[in-house]
């Protein structure tokens, strides 16, 4: 058995709530003695399921008649020796079993994210597997879950690795330069590689300008729907999800707080954001309401920038200046006027797309949802190259960029800072990994220090660990 730790965890790894199963998993150096105190029988062959009566070790008491399963580790999800209880999913019959469980010696309730750590520390996973694992928890879209069981899969670790180790590569030819300098060694090693490491920074470079792509698909494509009190934001927001939201009213200013609610538009998350209208006002109330809608505007991936058909083509003074890349200009209210009024060829700014809608009497929305879903899919749509998921990749990489760009400028008058750059470089793609920078080769890693809450609480999460074959003994 392969383990950094000398206590055996537990916890209930099914949601809460009453269901037909509950799941208890242990893991740790105690979990094969744990399961033979609550069954009174040896622990069944690995990952083979036995059908087992569960007993209170101190009382005697009976807990349930479960399905029970054992992985001696390493060959397991945490890399140690873990058990499975298949539980009937009542109340009493969990905490039942979590009350027995906790006064067995050695040991105690898992912290969040605490399985995955162990993993994470034994070398089962590296750091941003561990992320994929986390991201397929809580996926709630189809886009969502590729991309996470992408990321779980090692795309991302494959990608990062392969840069990281041709940076090692060059490292050792300057190091080696470095260090003997007599030895017959072909004469500027610096220059030699250099195009190597400008072509590899260009790699780099591409894959961070991605639009966000990875990001918004991981926290939802940001729609905001802004425009003066009563242009009819929050009836295209109802409209839109199809449910009343957010209250409806021919008085101005109904709306003085950001309303947000979830989408799936194509299977990809969208996040529909509706603000208080935008209009110079003196209550206290509605600019704090109008200045959260300006700065989700500007946070804004897609702007729906709201004009009455009354209105157009005439635009108001505050909406000029959203009418750009990130815009579509949506006329409402058209059930109020001439449509040959409505309809105008010229688009204002870079808008990128118009559509009229008339959210009252439902005319124009089955268009608009198609080309909001359509200007997603275009948006985050995966790519070939997996995406980045997380700002903390992000800096990483960017990061690594700052150091190659300098070795561009070192590499012809100082070996020594020039090498330096490369490796520190190399030691940012080893932060996005969870990697050692002290490790040379990358087919085998000594994780680094990370917060078991930026890991998923999850006890399973690879191919390895559910059992290939399952025998009711």
């Amino acid at each position: 058995m392969t383990s950094l730790h000398d206590d055996t965890i537990f916890a209930l790894s099914s949601g809460a709530g009453t269901a037909g199963v509950a799941v208890v998993r242990l893991s740790g150096p105690r979990s094969f003695a744990a399961l033979e105190a609550l069954t009174g029988k040896a622990v069944p062959k690995a990952r083979y399921a036995a059908l087992r009566l569960l007993r209170d070790p101190e009382s005697g008491a009976r807990l349930d008649e479960a399905l029970v399963l054992a992985f001696k580790g390493p060959a397991s999800f945490t890399g140690e020796d873990v058990v499975e209880l298949h539980l009937h999913g009542g109340r009493a019959v969990v905490m039942g079993v979590l009350d027995a469980l906790d006064r067995i010696e050695g040991l105690r309730p898992a912290e969040a994210g605490e399985y995955s750590r162990r993993a994470f520390e034994n070398n089962k996973l590296d750091l941003t597997e561990a992320e994929g694992l986390n991201d397929l928890i809580h996926a709630q879209t189809a886009a969502q879950r590729e991309q996470a069981l992408r990321q779980m899969d090692g795309a991302l670790r494959e990608l990062y690795e392969d840069w990281r180790s041709r940076l090692v590569g060059h490292l050792a030819h300057l190091e080696a330069d470095i260090d003997f300098p007599d030895e017959d060694l072909p004469e500027g090693v610096a220059g030699a590689v250099k195009p190597n490491i400008a072509a590899l920074c260009t790699e780099i470079t591409q894959h961070l300008v991605d639009g966000r792509r990875g990001e918004a698909l991981r926290e939802g494509y940001r729609i905001v729907i802004m425009g003066e009190p009563n242009a009819g934001k929050s009836t295209l927001l109802n409209a839109l999800a199809k449910s009343d939201i957010a209250i409806v009213s021919d008085e101005e200013g109904t709306t003085r707080d950001v309303i947000e609610i979830q989408l799936d538009l194509g299977g990809f998350p969208v996040r529909l954001i509706d603000t208080a209208g935008v209009r110079e006002s003196t209550g206290a109330i509605e600019q704090e309401g109008i200045r959260r809608a300006l700065k989700r505007a500007e946070e804004a991936d897609l702007r729906l920038v709201l004009v009455r058909a009354d209105d157009w083509p005439i635009l108001p003074t505050s909406m000029e200046k959203w009418l750009d890349e990130k815009a579509m200009l949506v006329i409402t209210q058209t059930d109020r006027a001439d449509m040959f009024h409505v309809k105008h060829d010229k688009l204002p700014g870079k808008v990128i797309d118009v559509a009229y809608v008339s959210a009252k009497k439902s005319h124009g929305l089955d268009d608009l949802f198609k080309r909001l879903e359509d200007h997603v899919r275009d948006a985050m749509a995966p790519r070939e190259a997996p995406s980045l998921t997380r700002v903390r990749h992000r800096r990483a990489l960017e990061e690594a960029v700052e150091h190659l760009t300098r070795f561009d400028q070192n590499a012809g008058f100082d070996a020594v800072l020039a090498a330096e750059d490369v490796r520190m470089a190399a030691r940012a793609l080893a932060v996005s990994l969870g990697v050692s920078a002290s490790r040379t080769s990358l087919t085998s890693f000594s994780p680094t220090s990370v917060s078991g809450n930026e890991l998923p609480d999850v006890s399973r999460g690879t191919s390895d660990f559910w059992p290939a074959s399952l025998t009711l003994t």
